[in-house]
């Protein structure tokens, strides 16, 4: 007697497997396309991954945290879960593996510094104007009452969409400090209009992949394992919408690119909070934050990136160990999520 898989369920994971293989081989020609805008501009590379890379493969996310604001079935805890749990993603997961291949050499303090610093006073403004705003309830998608114990208004939403604004102007203004980029000047560059042509498509590519991914992915988690709804977005959404990033880190490890893994990584973290929260905040005016979110999420989030960043400020490079930690520590934050949960 042989087992048959029910269609809905066959056709839900064939898609969650077209969205994963999309999104590889997607993100392999996205980096790329960065890397010989990057040569025909002569502009240092992780300024490219810290911006262009980084915007792309923060669409996901962008996505899924707008129209789970939006939506007909509003899900702030998807939205704030997606955003703070992708930051996590990104940083324990992802930037530990990078580490793990090729540790970041000859780190520019002029570069990630100051990156760093506006990330964390992105962050303590995040924290303040939650924790200061009044308490609220909302309906989850199970259709129980929550309290929030803060939210995000229209306001504060705006202020971080007008911040990335401002760390673009930046990254761009300031690349002369990041110092000249070393090309071979005999090395064969992909045309500008190529270049350019190229990351778009591998952009709409990663974008389409990663929802078919997470899309598939939430309703294996919610309708077959019955897995918690917060748990579904800091760590299956969140690693969904992260792959792009997950696949632009370990190709440009391989690639020995490593610079824009890790470039990727600071300005996608930055993404996450200026506009894939600061987006649905301006348009809802109402982004509700609970009390594991803004206690437990939001400060490992910003512990991750100090594990990552302090120590490569002051030895001027990564290490494995350093790598291996963030990895680590990404594996006990999933696995307590789920078991804190009754999962």
């Amino acid at each position: 007697m042989s087992f048959s898989v029910p269609d809905s369920l066959f056709w839900t994971i064939v898609l969650f497997l077209v969205g994963l293989g999309l999104i590889c081989v997607a993100g392999d020609k996205f980096v790329d396309a960065a890397v010989a805008i990057a040569k025909r501009l002569k502009i240092p590379q992780i300024v490219v991954g810290a911006t262009i890379v980084s915007l792309g493969t923060t669409l996901p996310e962008i996505l899924v945290s707008t129209t789970a604001a939006v939506g007909s079935a509003q899900s702030p805890e998807i939205s704030v879960g997606n955003a703070l749990g992708s930051i996590i993603c990104n940083t324990a997961l992802i930037a530990g593996i990078g580490q793990l291949i090729l540790p970041a050499k000859e780190i520019k303090s002029k570069s990630v510094g100051w990156r760093m610093l506006f990330f964390v006073g992105t962050m303590v403004l995040l924290f303040v104007s939650v924790l200061i705003s009044p308490s609220k309830t909302f309906i989850d998608q199970n259709n129980v009452e929550r309290v929030a114990v803060g939210t995000v208004g229209r306001v504060i939403g705006i202020i971080l969409i007008l911040g990335f604004c401002v760390y673009a102007y930046l990254s761009i203004k300031l690349k002369d400090s990041d110092g000249e980029a070393e090309y071979d000047e005999n090395e064969k560059v992909m045309p500008m209009w190529a270049a350019l042509l190229m990351l778009v498509i591998a952009a709409a590519a990663l974008f389409v992949g990663a929802n078919l991914l997470v899309e598939n992915g939430q309703v294996l988690a919610l309708d077959y394992l019955h897995v918690p709804e917060r748990v579904v977005a800091v760590t299956m959404i969140a690693l969904g919408t992260s792959l792009p990033e997950l696949v632009t880190t370990v190709t440009s490890a391989v690639k020995k690119q490593g610079d824009v893994g890790l470039g990727n990584i600071i300005g996608a973290n930055l993404f996450n909070v200026l506009l894939v929260l600061g987006l649905p905040a301006a348009i809802t005016g109402n982004i509700a934050f609970t009390d594991k979110a803004l206690f437990l999420d939001l400060p490992l989030a910003l512990l991750a990136m100090v594990v990552l960043i302090v120590p490569m400020l002051i030895r001027k490079k990564g290490s494995r160990v350093q790598g291996a930690i963030l990895l680590l520590g990404y594996i006990g934050y999933c696995v307590w999520s789920f078991v804190a949960a009754g999962a």
